[in-house]
């Protein structure tokens, strides 16, 4: 496997991981009105966002973070089929989605970015 591929397949790992699940999610605050809990211990998705606004306005930002993995998803695709461009979209979602991080608290998506990143910087020359 390249380094394009390596990239992508981080990527897609990285939204079946994170951004999958808020599908769920969604269904589950909708009902209950709380976020479920990861083995019972603690909240998932219980960052600064859940207790700084309301349900209908967190709802919104899960949606819109799926919506932005969904388009990692599509970048990721456009790698490992070669694309510079797809790679430039990969990288430019990184803040986006680094605020989505911060405001869910997902600690382990830090460590896929900076494998995307160097993954991504290896294969650039090979891209076209």
């Amino acid at each position: 496997m390249n380094s394009a591929q390596v990239a992508a397949v981080v990527t897609w790992a990285a939204a079946a991981a994170f951004g999958g699940p808020t599908i769920l999610f969604v269904a589950y605050l909708m009902q209950r009105w709380r976020l479920p809990a990861s083995t019972g211990l603690f909240p998932m998705y219980d960052g600064p966002w859940a207790e700084r606004y309301e349900l209908s306005t967190f709802v919104a930002l899960l949606i819109a973070f799926l919506a932005v993995m969904l388009v990692g998803v599509w970048a990721a695709w456009r790698v490992w089929n070669g694309s510079k461009k797809g790679a430039l979209l990969v990288v430019a979602l990184l803040p986006v989605e680094a605020a989505f991080w911060i405001g869910f608290a997902l600690p382990i998506a830090w460590v896929l970015a900076v494998l995307r990143g160097v993954a991504l910087a290896r294969a650039w020359k090979t891209l076209t």
